[in-house]
């Protein structure tokens, strides 16, 4: 509509829910759910029901309930739901359907805030004569994500831009998932006896709070846009203005990469997994900066072939690229030379010195993270992240044993999620990829003096 006659409709979702009371009786909420449809399925099946027909009727509408409740908070929450949607490619393929749709519709959309709170966000940050500045500004958002939403409007210049607005409470609720978080920390330590938990949590906290303002990630998308300016390979949108609780953005859109998992040609999802890989592999050696919030609904192809990168909120600072002493311990896992390997961990705090793990129980482990270094290519797949995810998740395996006893150190924990997020998204493309020479070109001391046999050799 022109920006002459702004108009809001406020019907709809009044509020992000900020009160900690009210979003912990809904997260609450969700096991009892989920557990009475079970017991109620159960009911069925003695009297004659299909197993298989109840048990993927339970699994769409737990799905369903789970990712509209988590759509529904925002905040903390959704991320914590964006976050696991990359994980969608370990579930077990008979129950894997219902989660892909839930999760791909909360990727990309949410309850919407309705206009008359978009136009008072926006005099808040742009002063009352915020509208002068656009030719026209469409009242239905075009995306919502888990602090914010996106509108499509025409700049003052002609430009097509997005405009991206803080949903009221944001704050809030942010704080208060993370609350609910480090409460729960103390229930999470038994599960990880040899991992810090509440460190990890703070640096968690801090990343977070940092999303909450849009002048940082303002600042982010433009170092950003400036290197990748000219690419040929990834395109980021350049920041037109920015305030505390709202931004401005050119308008570039694409084909996402959620359409391209769920229907893509298979040359189509291997083009979006190399752009993917080498997106992540060379911003830290190029810039210093790392994107770190890897889920599907953060990236499309364009019509050039290009990645489209959107949402620079949470970005890890590594002035001098990626950590070296990830690089080294990758290496030695490479090469095969435990004893080394195991001296680094514990230096590095991976491995704490008191605990008993055994120095060729922590290689095994890496076996995610070297396996595709070490051949030419790698096909990731579905199969192979849920082999991995049974390793180290099955009660009856020695690595399972070996997870809950490493740590991971706080200043690690971006790199961490990224490079888990990043394989996820390759699996669920089932793409082919070269990342050993990509890998190389961006990281060659990885494979410095590599003389020994490589994993998977």
């Amino acid at each position: 509509m022109h920006a002459g006659r702004f108009a809001g409709d406020n019907r709809g979702v009044t509020d992000i829910p900020r009160r900690t009371v009210s979003r912990t009786a809904k997260l609450a909420g969700l096991p009892l759910g989920v557990a009475g449809r079970a017991a109620a399925g159960w009911g069925r099946r003695l009297v004659g029901g299909d197993a298989d027909q109840i048990s993927a009727q339970l699994m769409a509408k737990s799905a369903e309930q789970l990712f509209a409740v988590l759509g529904e908070l925002k905040g903390g929450a959704m991320k914590f739901g964006q976050a696991l949607s990359v994980f969608e490619a370990a579930v077990p393929e008979e129950f894997a359907e219902p989660y892909r749709e839930a999760l791909t519709k909360l990727q990309s959309a949410a309850p919407p805030m309705p206009f008359g709170e978009v136009q008072r966000m926006l005099s808040e940050q742009f002063g009352r004569n915020w509208p002068s500045r656009f030719q026209d500004f469409d009242e239905t958002p075009a995306a919502a994500a888990s602090i914010g939403q996106v509108h499509r409007a025409v700049w003052h210049d002609g430009r097509d831009v997005a405009v991206k607005v803080q949903y009221p409470g944001a704050e809030e609720a942010v704080l208060s998932d993370l609350r609910q978080l480090s409460r729960m920390s103390r229930l999470l330590q038994p599960l990880a006896p040899g991992m810090e938990i509440k460190p990890l949590i703070e640096e968690m906290r801090e990343r977070m709070v940092e999303e909450l303002d849009y002048r940082d990630e303002a600042d982010n998308q433009r170092r950003f846009a400036a290197e990748f300016d000219g690419d040929d390979k990834v395109r980021v949108p350049k920041v037109v203005a920015s305030a505390p609780r709202a931004m401005v953005t050119e308008w570039v859109t694409g084909t996402p990469m959620s359409s391209i998992i769920r229907g893509g040609t298979q040359e189509r999802r291997d083009e979006a997994g190399v752009l993917l890989a080498e997106f992540h592999y060379s911003a830290p050696a190029r810039l210093g900066l790392l994107h770190a919030d890897p889920h599907p609904g953060n990236f499309q192809v364009v019509d050039d072939g290009r990645l489209l990168v959107l949402d620079f909120g949470a970005v890890a600072r590594l002035p001098e690229g990626l950590p070296r002493p990830l690089t080294i311990m990758t290496r030695y896992a490479l090469q095969r030379r435990p004893a080394d390997l195991m001296e680094l961990m514990v230096e590095e705090g991976f491995v704490r010195a008191d605990t008993a793990v055994t120095a060729e129980e922590a290689m095994a482990y890496l076996s995610p993270f070297t396996d595709p270094l070490g051949t030419p290519t790698f096909r990731f797949s579905r199969e192979w992240l849920r082999s991995q995810a049974e390793r180290v998740g099955d009660l009856r395996s020695p690595e399972f044993d070996t997870g809950r006893l490493l740590n991971l150190p706080p200043q690690y924990l971006l790199v961490h999620r990224v490079t888990l997020g990043t394989l996820g998204i390759l699996c669920q493309l089932g793409a082919e990829v070269p990342l050993r020479g990509i890998v190389s070109h961006w990281q060659p001391e990885l494979f410095a003096d590599d003389d020994t046999p490589a994993a998977g050799s």
